[in-house]
């Protein structure tokens, strides 16, 4: 969105444990020119939004939330898409709480942008035929409305379960290497003390990624590898000059990470399933790996 609005987007690497935006780099990529700072909370916690906010501030420019993913979670006790003056989500079926299409929502406590978001979202209009603004249609369909009420009727429960089955497959898998006396090969998902996550995925790091999950589908089991190579490596940003070697931590993280399947209805026996799965696959090639 920020190219095909014919601005140029400065990306900033990850904090290697969380994956989101590292907050600490994020002042340095601040010029003249900058006109939002937008973080996106990735795998299902929110970033550091206070250090980020603070910066903003400093800066006098506006944190654009992106919560696609996050939405449910808590950072320091508030909610996702409550923690900067915008904020959006995305309800698309993959997501904590899904649609069984397109869908989405803004967010915001400033009167000001509720009225902008208000009439972009109808084609620019301030009343019927009255347009103050170049707008879109930007309406939810009403069936996919009408889902997502009744979703939202168990999404604090769902919220709940993903928490649970999330902190269960990090242990899971610890005692599935304890069990062969071996510190385990798979880095779990760090999730922040004062955050809780939704586990939009649940995403975890493993050596030999691509032979791990060929070993894995051989058992049956579906996983996912979500962002394979990141967006400043992307064909359509090679105008930007940035290279290879220029943002590690997120280069790093792409050849690693691996999603195990995740939803609030995972059985005990389903998750211990995904887990042996995992356990023999990366055994099987650790074993095999040259000494």
């Amino acid at each position: 969105m920020i190219a095909l609005l014919k601005a140029e987007p400065v990306f900033v690497d990850i904090d290697r444990r969380t994956y989101n935006i590292d907050s600490s780099l994020v002042e340095s990529a601040i010029t003249p020119r900058t006109k939002a700072i937008l973080p996106v909370s990735l795998y299902g916690q929110c970033a550091d939004y206070d250090a980020i906010n603070e910066i903003a501030t400093l800066h006098g420019i506006p944190v654009i939330e992106d919560g696609a993913q996050s939405f449910g979670a808590t950072y320091k006790g508030r909610r996702s898409c409550s923690l900067t003056d915008m904020a959006a989500t995305s309800f698309f079926p993959s997501k904590p709480l899904g649609c069984y299409g397109d869908g989405g929502a803004l967010f915001t406590s400033n009167d000001i942008l509720e009225e902008c978001f208000r009439e972009l979202r109808v084609h620019g209009q301030a009343g019927r035929n009255h347009h103050t603004r170049i707008g879109i249609n930007g309406r939810m369909d009403s069936l996919q409305a009408a889902i997502l009420l009744a979703k939202l009727e168990i999404f604090d429960a769902e919220v709940v379960a993903r928490g649970r089955l999330g902190a269960r497959y990090s242990l899971l898998i610890e005692d599935a290497f304890s069990d062969v006396g071996m510190p385990t090969p798979v880095t779990t998902p760090y999730v922040e003390a004062h955050n809780t996550s939704v586990y939009a995925q649940y995403t975890v790091e493993v050596p030999n990624r691509d032979a791990v999950q060929a070993a894995m589908a051989e058992r049956s089991i579906p996983t996912a590898v979500h962002y394979p190579r990141p967006l400043h490596l992307q064909p359509v940003f090679a105008g930007l000059g940035q290279e290879s070697g220029s943002f590690p931590a997120a280069e790093e993280a792409a050849e690693r990470v691996i999603s195990l399947p995740m939803h609030p209805y995972l059985t005990d026996e389903q998750q211990f399933t995904v887990i042996q799965a995992l356990k023999e696959s990366v055994l099987e090639l650790l074993l095999s790996a040259p000494q």
